[in-house]
């Protein structure tokens, strides 16, 4: 062996053993890292539980006050459409308490004003001196 082949035999040796050594650190590096990774995703998991312990109990609230909003908007829509149906009954008997009276009186008024009618006719008659007989032939048929 030449004195060029051990000179780059060592050269060879030397670079191996610092990339050895550059692979070990970033080995060791990369487990600190990992380490720290851990400890810092136990540490999130350790103040995350309550936050998601007290959204879970947020949530079973909300859960809660919706189905009792539910229950009441459904108690009022029973609510009011009972008071419709019982307003409209109560119109429905006050307009019929009110149209018998309201027929009788227009009948009474339609009675008067025959009344009235008659009469008118039976003094325009006793004026024009016209005698009764004679009406009543032009209507026989």
């Amino acid at each position: 062996m030449s004195v060029w082949s051990l000179v780059f035999l060592g050269v060879i040796a030397a670079a191996t053993l610092a990339i050895a050594i550059v692979q070990i650190g970033v080995l060791v590096a990369a487990g600190r890292l990992a380490r720290r990774v851990d400890a810092l995703a136990d540490q999130f998991e350790r103040e995350m539980k309550p936050l998601f312990g007290h959204l879970n109990t947020i949530g079973h609230d909300a859960s809660r006050a919706a189905s009792l909003a539910t229950a009441q908007v459904e108690r009022a829509d029973q609510l009011f459409g009972d008071i419709t149906v019982r307003i409209g009954e109560a119109l429905d008997t006050l307009q019929a308490s009110l149209k018998a009276p309201a027929r009788e009186g227009r009948a009474l008024l339609s009675a008067f004003r025959a009344a009235f009618q008659a009469l008118r006719e039976f003094r325009s008659r006793a004026r024009s001196g016209q005698p009764r007989a004679e009406e009543e032939d032009a209507l026989f048929i």
